[in-house]
């Protein structure tokens, strides 16, 4: 037990190094003393529950993983759903930084609902499993059916909602500002 307690801190450090933030970023926004998160990551004071919960909140990282639990031998990942804005957002990636997936799916409505664009640093990739997508981008209002896809700068004024009404499921990449997804044909393509 020892040794797992011992690797918390290493693994708060290089998530904290990983997103960018500073101790006084973090205390700001866990409510937990610089020196608390220093003295957390340098293996100077023990993890607590109290201590890792809103750390696991901030780094968006199920508690397991801060800790290391050991695997359970179960292959099966456990998603959990988040519902924003109306419309639910299941993750399909875990680790912090990156690019992140997601499946989107868009509920069926008894009519359509006027776009309501939001900005936000990043880049996203989007693909529509089934359904109609409308997608406002900017200047542009696009109707994607089941099978495009889509790449934008979501510093762009961006809505995305059902076409006619009716459910809507996309997969979604979305990553960092700069950091962009890529569909390439395979070698045989031309």
């Amino acid at each position: 037990m020892d040794e797992v307690l011992d690797a918390v801190g290493p693994r708060l450090r290089a998530l904290r190094r990983d997103r960018g933030l500073t101790l006084a970023d973090l205390a700001a926004t866990t409510g937990v003393s610089e020196s608390t998160l220093s003295r957390l990551e340098s293996g100077q004071r023990r993890a607590t529950l109290e201590l890792l919960l809103p750390l696991a909140r901030v780094y968006d990282v199920p508690l397991d993983d801060l800790v290391g639990a050991p695997p359970t031998g179960d292959p099966r990942i456990h998603l959990r759903p988040i519902t924003r804005f109306g419309m639910t957002f299941v993750p399909l990636s875990r680790r912090p930084g990156g690019v992140h997936a997601f499946k989107m799916i868009i509920p069926a409505r008894p009519r359509p609902l006027d776009p309501t664009p939001q900005t936000h640093e990043g880049f996203e990739w989007l693909y529509v499993l089934s359904g109609r997508l409308r997608l406002v981008v900017g200047e542009r209002d696009l109707t994607l059916p089941s099978g495009e896809a889509a790449e934008f700068d979501t510093s762009v004024p961006h809505w995305l909602g059902s076409a006619d009404g009716g459910a809507v499921e996309l997969l979604i990449l979305f990553g960092l500002q700069g950091v962009r997804s890529h569909v390439r044909p395979g070698a045989g393509s031309r």
